[in-house]
């Protein structure tokens, strides 16, 4: 027996596309192919999804996810490593909690707020949750290396990458092609600026380009500096990538 992505998605629930990732990563390959090239899933691969579906309701990011399943490394050991990274979360949770509580008294009449108390407990990147969806470990050390930041630092990081997309939209507005040197080095301060958070390797920054045109939320924010620039920065980052990181 045999089913179609369309109907592997209906059953499990999930989308057309997050079956295509997980054939283009490796984590789950169909077992053949049919008619114009159409995807065909065998009881095994049903199988495999399952446990990876498994795998994700208990948190674990798919690099982990793919390892186990691989064999390559221990399932406990995994759910250990994510345990620590709740538990990390967790803590900013309940910083974030409290600068919540002070703020409702502030808002009531309260004692006024330290300015750098303002903004303990906030993440910092916004697109942290969806790299660590797709590239696992890596983009989820980002999480515990912001999760030491006071909030000098929290203000300082994120005004860069906001002085970044600023120059890179100024670039765009003149008409300067992606390659263009200047625009190149505007975009090496954007992988730098994306490196306080996590490394991303060649195709770890192409896919995060390519999640600012994808995912319309990024799209309406980056495109806040220009129209078009999410477009732009994709098509930047691309050649970058494939000039600097490969």
């Amino acid at each position: 027996m045999r089913w179609s992505t369309a109907e592997v998605a209906r059953m499990a629930r999930v989308s057309s596309r997050t079956l295509r990732h997980y054939d283009h990563t490796g984590l789950l390959r169909p077992a053949g192919t049919g008619n114009g090239g159409l995807r065909l899933y065998g009881r095994p691969e049903l199988d495999r999804l399952q446990h990876i579906l498994l795998l994700r309701e208990l948190g674990l990011g798919l690099a982990d996810i793919a390892a186990v399943l691989d064999g390559q490394t221990d399932e406990v050991a995994a759910l250990r490593r994510h345990h620590a990274r709740l538990l990390s979360e967790s803590r900013r949770l309940r910083t974030l909690a409290a600068t919540v509580a002070r703020t409702i008294e502030e808002r009531e009449g309260g004692e006024e707020m330290a300015a750098e108390e303002l903004f303990e407990g906030f993440a910092n990147d916004p697109y942290a949750a969806e790299a660590r969806e797709r590239w696992g470990d890596t983009a989820a050390d980002s999480q515990r290396r912001v999760a030491g930041w006071d909030a000098g630092r929290q203000r300082e990081v994120m005004a860069q990458g906001t002085a970044v997309n600023a120059r890179i939209a100024e670039l765009m507005r003149a008409g300067s092609p992606v390659d263009d040197a200047a625009v190149q080095a505007a975009v090496a301060e954007h992988h730098a600026w994306v490196r306080h958070f996590w490394e991303p390797n060649r195709e770890a920054y192409i896919g995060l380009g390519e999640l600012y045109v994808d995912d319309p939320r990024f799209t309406t924010t980056i495109d806040r500096d220009a129209p078009g620039l999410a477009v732009y920065l994709r098509d930047a980052m691309r050649v970058y990538a494939d000039r600097e990181l490969a």
